[in-house]
């Protein structure tokens, strides 16, 4: 069973910077999917930063020109650089690897905490 282990997250204030990591257990062939996610208390998990299939990325509206996602397929590792963090980013942060039409990954989450 693969595992999607994260890194990263903690407690800073506005205006400062987090570098997230999520690296599987095992090499994960055939990847079509990598993704950053969060969920803030009370809201639906939302899509932050991804890539898609094709390989372009795709940001939520809110983390354009703050955030920004790379990857390792090697490593089957994903990181997400997030810059002039704002106290509404504060969420957990799941990351997300997909293969193949049916397997799905998702780490455990990592907290984010903004403070203003």
């Amino acid at each position: 069973q693969v595992q999607l282990v994260e890194s990263g997250g903690g407690l800073v204030q506005a205006g400062g910077s987090l570098r997230l990591s999520c690296a599987a257990s095992r090499t994960i062939f055939a990847i079509n999917g990598m993704g950053w996610y969060r969920q803030a208390p009370g809201k639906q998990r939302e899509l932050v930063a991804g890539y898609t299939s094709g390989g372009t990325t795709n940001y939520a509206d809110s983390v354009k020109g703050r955030f920004t996602i790379s990857r390792d397929n090697g490593k089957s590792t994903v990181y997400l650089q997030m810059n002039s963090l704002k106290p509404e980013d504060t969420a957990v942060y799941y990351c997300r690897m997909a293969s193949g039409l049916y397997y799905e990954y998702w780490g455990q989450g990592t907290q984010v905490t903004v403070s203003s």
